[in-house]
């Protein structure tokens, strides 16, 4: 009877860490790349190199910009920008991400948008370079474009 209980015991401890380490792997990278660069002009609010960062979950998708050359005009709350993102899809097209998050800044500090959500395709191949960044501050609106294609190449989703 001791033996049935102890090898019962083992078995749910094996289980268990199975499972937890199932539960701690990293999951899977679907988008490629995941970081690329950007040089932005903002107009009047400046400009510069801007750093992308792209993650994807199936069909969900976010993209979060950063930028130390593009700066807040004034002390800004957390997510206190609406944002949008706009790239354009090799083929034709574009597809928008959206949000509100932003971190807390101060005036001339450097900018932070995102993660903001959007809808990809397997396949989809997107680029910032043709699209925008418009951004809502107190009911001012900043658009952003890019210079040229972003390095190292287009974001492609699985």
């Amino acid at each position: 009877m001791t033996g049935k209980r102890i090898a019962t015991g083992a078995a749910l401890a094996a289980g268990a860490l199975a499972v937890a380490g199932l539960a701690l792997a990293p999951t899977a990278v679907a988008v490629t790349p995941q970081t690329a660069t950007i040089t932005a002009d903002c107009g009047f609010f400046g400009g510069g190199e801007a750093t992308l960062t792209a993650t994807q979950n199936g069909t969900a998708a976010t993209l979060t910009l950063s930028s130390a050359a593009i700066t807040a005009p004034v002390a800004l709350g957390a997510d206190s920008i609406s944002s949008t993102l706009t790239l354009v899809k090799s083929g034709g097209g574009t597809v928008a991400f959206t949000g509100t998050k932003n971190p807390a800044m101060a005036a001339g500090a450097p900018v932070t948008v995102g993660p903001l959500a959007g809808t990809v395709a397997s396949g989809d191949s997107l680029q910032a370079y043709g699209g925008s960044l418009r951004m809502t501050v107190f009911g001012i609106t900043i658009t952003c474009t890019a210079t040229g294609p972003q390095s190292p190449g287009p974001f492609v989703f699985d």
